[in-house]
């Protein structure tokens, strides 16, 4: 079958929330997973894990694994509905080169729920920190990611596809600041649910908005009292959201992990809360949407809202579709001379020794920088060629050849 690397993939576009909720591997799982698969797929080199909002997509190596084989294994850890019914959720590749064409659309933006989503890239580069720790970088992904970060670089310089700011974080401030523009009023107290990577950037991009009465909870309280006091906020106790008290909030932000159903009521009030949940899976009942005075966002709503870089960004597929294109053919070139590579790497051993015995035939001392000379010089000659393996009669030719020129 021959070594290549091969995907399975669950996202915004195949499934909906609840549906991608039930594919979601936390951080702290992630470790045994892996442990699991190696116990269960042995060939496999390489693997990573890239698990947003929006997708679980899972890259391999493996010489002898299939991506059917593969997906069957993680429908069976996974699963909690009928398998065959949840396998039409996922798309999955056996191929090299189609595997890494589907990886660089989506680390370029191009299949992002909002276009052009550059967070993608920071959630990529996490996934691959986290293979290098658990040394299964492989040879074909640690190339491809390469061609990644390479793609990355070129889409930010030479395009607008990564102008303007289009995360989730940020469509929800402006979701906040829109709703209560539209009432006249000013937004009171807001809660931030959480401390992870949206936490963060919610914050961060309160800096344009200028949100003041921000409380962040956690269930670590030493952290949330940490971010409190970088950004001049206040932390709200953890127990008061795990007991669903949140009579005085205006906005409700949740992005906590691994909380499914945090929220499962909110008490009636005289005012509208607008509660947005961001999590995977979910932190807030859907249900709660129904309610009076409540407005609801979740993560598949939030994503298509405010999108105000869409023209400059659709403008620019057809560069951002050339870029990856190029480095798509970059990418297999390198895979084509791979078993060239490999054959010489093999074989450098035995030319070295075949020189050897072309200065002992002679009865010429033997120079070790001669030696070094003439083996580099064959070994540069046979990388010209393009049929693997190389016949031995063929590399004793070479050999031959550049020993004739020394004379």
């Amino acid at each position: 079958m021959g070594n290549a690397l091969r995907f399975i993939s669950i996202s915004h576009k195949t499934a909906n929330v609840t549906q991608r909720e039930e594919f979601h591997i936390p951080d702290e799982e992630k470790s045994a997973l892996v442990a699991r698969v190696r116990d269960t797929f042995p060939d496999i080199s390489g693997i990573l894990l890239l698990v947003t909002c929006n997708r679980t997509e899972i890259y391999f190596e493996s010489e002898v694994v299939t991506a059917d084989s593969f997906l069957n294994f993680i429908l069976d850890v996974k699963a909690k509905h009928e398998i065959q019914a949840t396998k039409k959720l996922f798309i999955f590749e056996d191929t090299t080169e189609e595997t890494v064409r589907h990886l660089l659309k989506v680390t370029s933006g191009l299949a992002s729920s909002v276009l052009g989503d550059a967070e993608i890239v920071h959630q990529i580069k996490k996934a691959y920190q986290f293979s290098i720790a658990h040394k299964l970088q492989g040879s074909l992904l640690e190339r491809a990611m390469q061609t990644v970060f390479k793609s990355h670089k070129r889409i930010s310089n030479e395009t607008h596809f990564r102008d303007g700011t289009t995360s989730v974080a940020y469509k929800s401030l402006k979701v906040i600041s829109d709703t209560f523009k539209k009432r006249g009023t000013k937004c009171g107290k807001i809660l931030f649910i959480g401390a992870g990577d949206i936490v963060k950037q919610l914050f961060k991009y309160n800096s344009k908005f200028g949100f003041e009465r921000i409380y962040i909870s956690n269930r670590t309280f030493e952290t949330a009292k940490t971010l409190a006091h970088i950004h001049h906020g206040k932390v709200y106790e953890w127990e008061k959201v795990l007991a669903n008290e949140f009579a005085d909030f205006d906005v409700i932000i949740s992005a906590a992990s691994n909380c499914t159903h945090l929220i499962k009521r909110v008490s009636n009030t005289d005012h509208k809360v607008l509660m947005i949940d961001l999590a995977l899976p979910s932190n807030i009942d859907k249900n709660l949407a129904n309610q009076r005075n409540i407005l609801f966002y979740d993560l598949d709503s939030i994503s298509v809202d405010l999108e105000e870089t869409k023209e400059k960004r659709f403008a620019a597929i057809g560069e951002v579709g050339m870029i990856i294109t190029e480095e798509l053919l970059v990418y297999n070139e390198w895979l084509q001379g791979a078993p060239l590579r490999a054959f010489l790497a093999e074989n450098k051993i035995l030319v070295k020794q075949g020189v050897k015995d072309f200065f002992e035939t002679g009865k010429e001392e033997i120079d070790a920088q001669k030696v070094k000379l003439v083996t580099d010089r064959i070994m540069r000659k046979l990388r010209k060629q393009t049929n693997v393996p190389i016949p031995q009669e063929k590399i004793e030719a070479v050999i031959a050849e550049q020993f004739s020129l020394l004379e």
